[in-house]
């Protein structure tokens, strides 16, 4: 897909209608009407394959052309009880023909396969929106799961909604009857049916998504086939139903992208591509060290996919073990990685400190994720940021990058690897679940595109002796960096100590010597206070008058999208307002301070409890308010749109 530049604002929740036209076809009159854009979320019963048809969906939307971003929301459990609330899983798409930031705050359209599904997801649903329900499954028993003590669906309850029931699961079984497969068999296609159904009323493209089920399903044709009768049969039943009497239209967004090629990404897999093309950049092999967890283990699916690309993946036994072989892959001259989330950065810790003392290169990947212990696994948090920034024992600074979008965390990967790489540093990358398992379109670059990141190997004696001789010093410095040498083992005449004890000035020697521990302790902490980051751009349009906001909202991480949208909607109301974004949370941008004092209001919103405002107020000594939100969920744009007013007018 290519496409030109926009600068359309995102709109208010909602479907929007734009252009009405009917068309006959074969003794059918059905009406279709232009939106610019739809939010849809599928709910259902975590073994109904709720994730993989908005995934599916999402697909054939990126190949049309939307934007697009998406919310996947599942539990913990492998296999919650069935029918119950805590086993319902969603999957929401947010879809325009211009470039949007969220996925949305509120379902125009909600899918609810089952009781559980309604009811979790119901007071989401705005009055008005459409609700497609699977009649088959509210009887007595799934109902009296849930409290409900008499049917939604005859009650009257959900009169302030228009309702289409369907029964999903009948439809299907008689869709597939000549394919030989049991009831039970069949029933588990329904949501290839409804995929079907929401791909007609949407007009997305269909071809797509018959080509993965031959594929996925390609040890199985039988099973092939009977997917695609059932999403052919969702489709037909649109068609010809007297029920959907309208279909919808969302254009593409021509306009909201810089041409390129582009294609959808989850932010965990862009990250992953991020890492091999920094390997690639570097020319360095990639070396990952982990321990299944969520919401990172995708990143270790993903990157022991890559073998061609000079990467190596290792599952090691635990959290420790993992961060251990990597810390070794960098000791012999690998772009190495870590990967895990916040319980795993715990028990990381030692080791971390122990490449900061080592002043080898190392990425710390951590996708955040609900805590403490084990918390919300699959829910999403960015309550790691003081646990980066803090948690190791002795002074042991270690710089953070945090990626904005899905698409983003290619770039902050990249930029990790760099900063690792030129300054001999352990590296935290901060991503969080919803990033991690969101999407949106990602303009693929080209190679020219991406940064030199090679290094220069030491290769002989750096230091000349009194007496003349030449050896080699492991920590002799570069003068601008501060990065000390990185020499492969093996190479004839760099032989050095390392370890975890301190170490002397230069000679890399064991030190116990006071004022030698404090000049190390002191160089470590100038060397991650030196490293060059961009200066931080603030997006703060003057006014008529041309003068800006007196209130500026800053914020950092996957904040970002409901942050601008909100920022958009309090700019359409006629209020001015300032926004800029964190990528760089240590070192902070040289200019911060400065940006700070212009604004007589600061309110920076988190997914924690204030933890970027505690560090700006220790830093800068400014009144940054916090405005937080900890419920596993991304904040909504509208909530924050109402936050951003009333300080304004405070």
């Amino acid at each position: 897909m290519t496409s030109q530049v926009s600068s359309t604002a995102e709109q208010a929740d909602g479907a929007h209608v734009g252009e009405q036209r009917s068309f006959g076809d074969g003794g059918t009159d059905k009406e279709i009407r232009r939106l610019d854009r739809v939010i849809i979320r599928f709910a259902g019963d975590s073994g109904d394959g709720m994730q993989l048809t908005g995934d599916r969906f999402t697909s054939e939307t990126a190949s049309f052309g939307n934007d697009l971003s998406t919310l996947p929301n599942f539990p913990a459990e492998i296999r919650a009880p069935a029918g119950t609330l805590p086993g319902v899983s969603s999957f929401q798409l947010h879809f325009a023909d211009h470039d949007i930031l969220t996925p949305g705050d509120a379902p125009d359209v909600l899918v609810a396969m089952n009781p559980a599904a309604l009811k979790a997801n119901l007071a989401d649903v705005p009055h008005g929106a459409e609700i497609i329900v699977n009649t088959d499954e509210f009887t007595k028993r799934p109902m009296a799961k849930v409290g409900y003590a008499t049917s939604p669906l005859e009650d009257g309850s959900l009169e302030a909604y228009r309702v289409h029931p369907v029964p999903l699961t009948t439809l299907t079984v008689e869709a597939l009857k000549d394919f030989g497969l049991s009831r039970k068999e069949a029933e588990r296609s329904k949501n290839m049916f409804a995929l079907g159904l929401l791909s007609w009323m949407y007009h997305r493209p269909t071809e797509g998504t018959e080509k993965f089920l031959a594929e996925k399903f390609a040890k199985k044709p039988d099973i092939a086939k009977a997917n695609v009768a059932a999403f052919r049969a969702g489709w037909n039943f649109g068609e010809t139903t007297e029920d959907f009497a309208v279909s919808y239209e969302v254009a593409p967004a021509s306009k909201a992208f810089p041409t390129g090629t582009y294609r959808n990404i989850s932010g965990n897999l862009a990250l992953s591509y991020g890492l091999v093309a920094a390997g690639r950049q570097a020319d360095l092999p990639v070396y990952l060290g982990s321990y299944p967890i969520t919401p990172a283990s995708d990143i270790l699916h993903e990157l022991s996919k890559h073998k061609n690309f000079g990467v190596r993946t290792f599952q090691a036994e635990d959290e420790i073990a993992g961060i251990g072989a990597a810390l070794g892959a960098a000791f012999g001259g690998s772009l190495a990685v870590t990967t895990t989330s916040g319980p795993g950065v715990a028990l990381k810790s030692e080791t971390i400190g122990l490449a900061v003392s080592l002043e080898l290169p190392l990425l710390i990947v951590d996708i955040q994720r609900g805590g403490p212990s084990t918390g919300l696994p699959t829910k999403t948090e960015q309550a790691d940021l003081l646990q980066a920034m803090y948690g190791r024992n002795g002074e042991a600074p270690v710089p953070i990058v945090a990626p904005k979008t899905p698409a983003d965390c290619f770039d902050a990967a990249l930029d990790a690897a760099r900063i690792a790489l030129t300054y001999r540093t352990p590296v935290f990358l901060l991503s969080d679940g919803y990033l991690a398992n969101g999407s949106e379109p990602w303009r693929i670059p080209e190679i020219d595109e991406l940064p030199d990141l090679r290094v220069q190997f030491a290769t002989g004696p750096n230091h000349q002796l009194a007496d003349g001789t030449e050896v080699f010093w492991p920590y002799k410095r570069d003068e601008q960096t501060l990065a000390r040498p990185w020499a492969l083992p093996g190479t004839p005449g760099l032989e050095h100590r390392i370890g975890g004890i301190e170490k002397q000035d230069g000679t890399g020697n064991i030190s116990y010597d006071p004022a030698n521990h404090d000049f190390m302790v002191r160089t470590r902490q100038a060397k991650v206070a030196g490293i060059e980051v961009p200066g931080l751009e603030v997006d703060d349009p003057a006014g008529e008058d041309g003068a800006g906001a007196d209130l500026l909202v800053l914020g950092w991480g996957s904040t970002y999208g409901p942050i601008t949208a909100a920022v958009r909607r309090v700019r359409g109301a006629g209020q001015r307002i300032a926004q800029a974004h964190l990528r760089h949370l240590n070192p902070f941008p040289r200019n911060l301070g400065e940006v700070l004092a212009r604004y007589d209001k600061v309110i920076v919103p988190e997914m924690n409890l204030g933890q970027l405002a505690t560090l700006l107020r220790a830093e800068f000594l400014v009144d940054a308010r916090s405005y937080t939100q900890v419920s596993g969920m991304p904040f909504k744009a509208e909530q924050l749109a109402e936050v951003f007013k009333e300080a304004i007018n405070d």
